[in-house]
């Protein structure tokens, strides 16, 4: 029988969630209605405080995350929220707890099943909200900084898109470790990039690799690349000698045709070109999902460590919370178009309906 915490489900008696039904404009997700679910053995049920916009959405309404489900599906790739029932297994002292937890897909939603072995707790005094600006991208940007890219204090990165979800994590955990940070963004980001202590590039309007070399002119001793094609190849020449090559996605495909996976595969084949070539450099492409159907376990320990170091980069003040948008959940689409949009930094968040601190930005 599930244990349930003293508030328990009273005042829920429906789950509401977001389906993503096929390739549709931000407009075309649907609200769907059905019965909070009963955690089975080693499950609890996570009333859901906060979920993200992150860029994996925004490729799943194109059907061009190389890995999604199948049409229809309920996205959302993180969450934090507070458990309300546990099933046999679990420990009683869960209930009631703050956690976050990384699921891929099914966030989007008022209450979320999981594995208790997928929480990760909140420590007290972070608000749901500002945790899950960190949950996956607080997780990306410490494992490719620390886990992939291991550069020594006083070396210097460029990070590609650091106005954005993970780029604005990772070059402040990168400036708390001593490291000179060059940042890609347009120019509407520059003055908040400066405040981080990032040296900012336009990519709209400048030689971004021109530039860079201006700036290092010995090389870069990391770079993370998000964008994919031609980009990965300059982020790739720009290396010192030693240097690390972190891409971790394909963004300038978002909106192409044809095969999701080849984008990936391109990738995947340089590096390994890139690697077998006798240059003292080194490539990689980073998934956060990288080991989880080899080692269960060892991955959720290696997940839950590391977001707790976040979270406690957070309560030291290495680390700022940069909340976009804070939308209802009902109003998924609206925050999905704004995320999309380019004009905000850090990230767009979606709390439950009927709370008063929802607040949007415009879309400019």
């Amino acid at each position: 029988m599930a244990n349930a915490a003293a508030s328990g489900t009273a005042g829920a008696t429906r789950l509401v969630e977001v389906v993503l039904p096929g390739t549709v404009e931000p407009e075309g997700l649907q609200i769907r209605h059905r019965e909070i679910p009963v955690p089975g053995p080693g499950q609890i049920v996570v009333r859901m405080e906060a979920t993200g916009v992150s860029f994996a959405e925004q490729q799943m309404r194109r059907g061009r995350y190389y890995d999604q489900p199948p049409f229809p599906f309920v996205p959302g790739y993180d969450l934090v929220g507070t458990v309300i029932t546990a099933g046999e297994g679990v420990a009683p002292g869960l209930v009631g707890e703050r956690v976050a937890s990384l699921v891929k897909v099914g966030g989007w939603a008022s209450h979320v099943l999981l594995d208790a072995a997928d929480a990760v707790a909140v420590p007290a005094g972070i608000g749901a909200a500002e945790a899950e600006t960190l949950v996956v991208n607080g997780i990306t940007a410490w494992q490719m900084l620390h886990r992939k890219a291991g550069v020594r204090e006083g070396g210097t990165i460029l990070v590609h898109g650091a106005n954005g979800g993970v780029g604005t994590v990772l070059v402040q955990l990168a400036r708390a470790a001593g490291l000179r940070v060059i940042g890609t963004a347009s120019a509407r980001h520059h003055d908040a990039l400066r405040e981080l202590g990032v040296t900012p590039v336009d990519y709209r309007a400048e030689d971004v690799p021109a530039r860079v070399r201006e700036l290092a002119p010995g090389g870069v001793d990391a770079v993370f690349d998000h964008l994919g094609g031609r980009s990965v190849v300059d982020s790739w020449k720009l290396l010192a000698p030693g240097g690390t090559l972190v891409a971790y996605g394909s963004a300038t495909t978002r909106d192409d045709s044809g095969s999701k996976q080849w984008p990936v595969l391109k990738i995947l084949g340089r590096v390994w070109l890139w690697n077998a070539l006798p240059n003292g450099r080194h490539a990689c492409f980073f998934n956060v999902w990288a080991g989880r159907a080899f080692g269960k376990d060892r991955f959720r320990a290696r997940l839950s460590a590391d977001l707790t170091q976040v979270f406690e980069a957070l309560r030291r003040g290495e680390v700022s919370a940069h909340i976009a948008a804070r939308l209802p959940l009902t109003r998924a689409a609206e925050a999905l178009r704004l995320a999309e949009s380019g004009t905000v930094t850090g990230k767009v968040v979606l709390v439950p309906d009927g709370g008063d601190d929802a607040t949007a930005a415009p879309i400019r």
